[in-house]
């Protein structure tokens, strides 16, 4: 198969310096960009039923801007002020900065990880091991971080505060790609929700991460490429790769 078009279900990168359009250059392919998946704010109602109290606790983990942002209008949809003493571990010094949208940025209150991977913030969080931590998180987490606190006998609690939903195609859109990429279960859901007959052929599929890929391969599927692995980190570096052996003359 050799590859001409991919359809990445996600939206477009902000920056024109993403490995999306190096690699889309490199080999001249065209790659599209559409949202399989939106996230959306979990109800007042919905996570007072999880019985969780935010001020039980004296630090957040937030591995997502979209955790900060759910996290801080839940806060305020509770009418619960966040108290200066807060300390929060983010997974990048990215996510770290976001937070100045909603509290003033100060260094002894901000942590964060050198490389975006929680095993990497980890031992940040080890140094602060008195602490009671919350972490908010999407309804398709996976338990990574729970397995990793638990290990260490860190006081943490795991709070759904948003939601990971699948998005409505118009009728004449279409699916005419050489590859599809995935980044979450959602998103497979997606594909097999609105398009249920469809055929994949010689249509390659990737993804990124196990849970993922699972989904695709639960949902009939065949998985052809998969990234988030020790060989292959990241979904572009796969990409590349992919399309390197492929596209061969």
């Amino acid at each position: 198969m050799k590859i001409k078009k991919v359809l990445v279900s996600q939206p477009r990168p902000i920056s024109e310096k993403s490995p999306y359009f190096s690699i889309a250059e490199k080999y001249g392919v065209k790659i599209d960009f559409r949202p399989f998946v939106k996230v959306e704010a979990l109800p007042a109602k919905d996570f007072r039923k999880e019985k969780v109290s935010i001020l039980d606790h004296t630090a957040v983990i937030f591995t997502s801007r979209h955790a900060i942002d759910h996290f801080f209008t839940l806060c305020s949809e509770l009418r619960i002020t966040v108290p200066d003493t807060m300390k929060y571990f983010c997974l990048s010094e990215t996510i770290a900065l976001y937070i100045q949208k909603y509290v003033q940025y100060r260094k002894r209150k901000v942590f964060f990880g050198p490389s975006g991977k929680f095993p990497e913030l980890l031992p940040v969080i080890l140094k602060h091991p008195s602490e009671k931590y919350l972490v908010p998180m999407s309804d398709t987490h996976t338990d990574e971080i729970k397995n990793a606190l638990d290990a260490n006998h860190i006081q943490h609690t795991d709070a759904v505060m948003y939601r990971t939903v699948s998005v409505d195609f118009a009728p004449e859109e279409t699916l005419d790609y050489d590859m599809l990429l995935f980044f979450t279960p959602a998103g497979v859901h997606t594909l097999v929700r609105n398009f249920p007959k469809f055929n994949q052929a010689d249509v390659a599929i990737g993804c990124f991460g196990p849970a993922t890929a699972q989904a695709i391969k639960d949902a009939g599927l065949r998985l052809d490429m998969q990234a988030g692995t020790a060989e292959l980190p990241s979904i572009t570096a796969a990409l590349d790769l992919f399309i390197k052996e492929h596209n061969k003359e």
